[in-house]
């Protein structure tokens, strides 16, 4: 398959509810979740992720006519790039609601004929694609024996994707086999994609979230890596790392909590019964040293930075804001580090040799990194995070973050092991020299910008794309997935609470603006509901959010304001679900509505 395989995961919503797409007012608001990703798509050395993402942006934003006819110029454009043409079809299958009757056949016919070229062209993708189309066709079309075919390759092939499709492969098995007739096996196939329906789904990777279990970037597996060095993923939010000898286990990071990391272990001990010897811990967050009860054995020796005791007491003092992050366990913040490091040291067990390197990183100021020279294997925790530290909390540098891919370059591994299972496969090696160009081009440009007191919205509002990521593909996703965290936390760092356009020097809590707006009206809900059904229609969901919510701090039992904050919160999920997963768990939270794992395949 050409390309990074990462870019096929979570396209399943691009092709549900084919039957029933018109043209939108315009939008209100900027998206800076399809804008730039659309522009990007168009570099002739695009890789498909971004055609993907921006296609399924189109959607979640309620514009598929508008992506149709971008997508439909970029194929004939650019012939070489058959993701294109793909999408294209796709697209066209999902605006045959908006097409007269008579016509509507024919025009699908035609969208099938698009997807069977990108498929011939490309069978990795474009095949893909094709099955998860054709499974949602009508039984007329007669198409649904080929879905099938092509989402089992997808299975057999789910291995050289670095994330799974698990979730949007069987979903589209289950439509795919109802149209064939099999109810048992379609309700085989829903109940192994985690949903509880056929509707159209907003997430079709392996991510769960929910109350209790918090959040999970994959299912739980271990990975190995390379001969003794194994990733324990999808146990809970974090990645715990093992670096396996003879003479014992030298384990990087810890988990959550005591729960999840146990069964982390439990996974390493079908490798190895070797004792734990070291636990290195690449920084102090919760995810990183909650489960460490778990890991630390009689005689493990706990590595840490030599100011890590100031940053856990921050995790300490600091409140769990948003609880679905890591579900309801306790996360254990009492760490003894009986072995701190201020400087570069050499750590040996058995054949293992490594370099534990202080490093200033994105996320916090006592960051390590634990290079492996003879596997050329870096750990770097999560200094390339996207959020530049937690959103919810003071800390995280930009500065830092640049002074972090410089050490990479200077390293030179062959591979980055980050704290989080899609870090790993995106904010890889290969990205690293643009990605490294790119953030410093914009902290050079905006850094000027936010001293002199330029607002925040509007320097987001610039959607700045740097020239350089034209010849540096691989850095594309990476920088537009950081883009507006790096460049709110530059702002957070260097302005002050007072800006140019007079933003901040007066303060109004949202129940007063919730009353400005109320008196704009008659003093009922239907002003707010008239304006939020208006602004879902153009797709612009985080601000229809917005004015369902304070049109409900005016009238806290309108039935109709809090359908529109639900459809609201579901349209963010899905604009939210490729590009930002704590926005998405957030939403999630607010909306109450959990999603179940995806059952590991036999």
């Amino acid at each position: 398959m050409p390309g990074p395989k990462l870019s096929l995961v979570l396209i399943a919503p691009l092709v549900a509810s084919c039957w029933g797409s018109t043209r939108p007012p315009p939008p209100v608001t900027q998206n800076r979740t399809l804008s730039p990703f659309a522009a990007a798509a168009a570099y002739p050395n695009a890789e498909p992720a971004l055609a993907i993402i921006a296609a399924q942006e189109y959607v979640a934003a309620h514009r598929v006519e508008d992506g149709y006819g971008y997508f439909q110029r970029l194929a004939r454009e650019q012939p070489g790039r058959p993701i294109l043409v793909s999408l294209e079809g796709m697209l066209q299958v999902r605006m045959a609601g908006g097409v007269a009757l008579l016509k509507r056949v024919g025009w699908v016919e035609e969208a099938i004929g698009k997807l069977d070229r990108g498929a011939q062209a490309d069978p990795g993708a474009g095949r893909l694609i094709r099955g998860l189309v054709f499974a949602e066709l009508p039984a007329r079309f007669g198409k649904a024996t080929q879905a099938v075919e092509d989402l089992d390759a997808a299975l057999q092939a789910r291995g050289s994707f670095p994330l799974e499709l698990d979730r949007a492969i069987l979903r589209a098995l289950a439509l795919a086999h109802r149209t064939l007739g099999d109810q048992r096996l379609s309700a085989e196939m829903l109940r192994r994609s985690g949903l509880d329906s056929l509707e159209p789904a907003a997430v079709a990777g392996n991510a769960s979230v929910g109350p209790d279990e918090g959040f999970r970037f994959t299912n739980p597996q271990l990975v190995r890596e390379a001969e003794g060095v194994y990733r324990a993923e999808g146990f809970d939010f974090a990645t715990i790392s093992f670096l396996v000898d003879d003479e014992g286990v030298i384990a990087i990071d810890a988990g959550t909590t005591r729960e999840s990391a146990g069964a982390a272990m439990k996974a390493l001990r079908e490798v190895t019964r070797a004792p734990v010897r070291y636990v290195i811990l690449t920084h102090s967050h919760w995810d990183h040293v909650g489960g460490l009860d778990a890991v630390r054995e009689p005689g493990t020796v706990v590595v840490a930075r030599a100011n890590f005791a100031q940053e856990l007491s921050r995790m300490r003092s600091s409140q769990n804001m948003f609880s679905w992050f890591f579900g309801s366990r306790p996360v254990g913040l009492e760490v003894p580090a009986a072995r701190l490091v201020d400087r570069e040291e050499v750590l040996r067990l058995g054949k293992l040799e490594l370099r534990i390197l202080p490093v200033s990183g994105g996320e916090t100021n006592d960051a390590l990194f634990v290079h492996l020279p003879r596997e050329r294997l870096l750990f770097v925790g999560d200094a390339f995070m996207p959020y530049v530290g937690p959103p919810f909390l003071a800390e995280g540098s930009p500065e830092g973050y640049l002074e972090a891919l410089s050490k990479v370059r200077e390293l030179a591994p062959r591979k980055l092991i980050q704290g989080h299972p899609p870090l790993t496969a995106l904010f890889n090696v290969d990205a690293v020299p643009g990605l490294l160009a790119a953030l410093g081009d914009l902290h050079q440009r905006y850094l000027p910008h936010v001293r002199k007191g330029r607002p925040l919205a509007e320097v987001l509002h610039d959607d700045y794309l740097p020239e350089s990521l034209r010849q540096t593909p691989k850095a594309v996703v990476p920088y537009l997935v950081v883009r507006d965290h790096f460049l709110e936390r530059l702002h957070r760092q260097n302005a002050g609470y007072w800006q140019s356009d007079g933003e901040g020097i007066e303060s109004f809590t949202r129940a007063e603006w919730a009353a400005l707006l109320d008196g704009f009206g008659d003093g009922s809900d239907g002003p707010f509901i008239r304006v939020a059904d208006d602004l879902l229609q153009r797709g612009d969901a985080p601000l229809a959010l917005r004015v369902a919510e304070l049109g409900l701090l005016r009238h806290a039992n309108s039935g109709r304001l809090q359908d529109a904050r639900k459809r609201a919160l579901s349209m963010c999920i899905e604009r939210y679900s490729l590009v930002d997963p704590f926005r998405f768990i957030v939403h999630s939270q607010w909306a109450g509505t959990p999603l179940r794992p995806v059952a590991p395949l036999e």
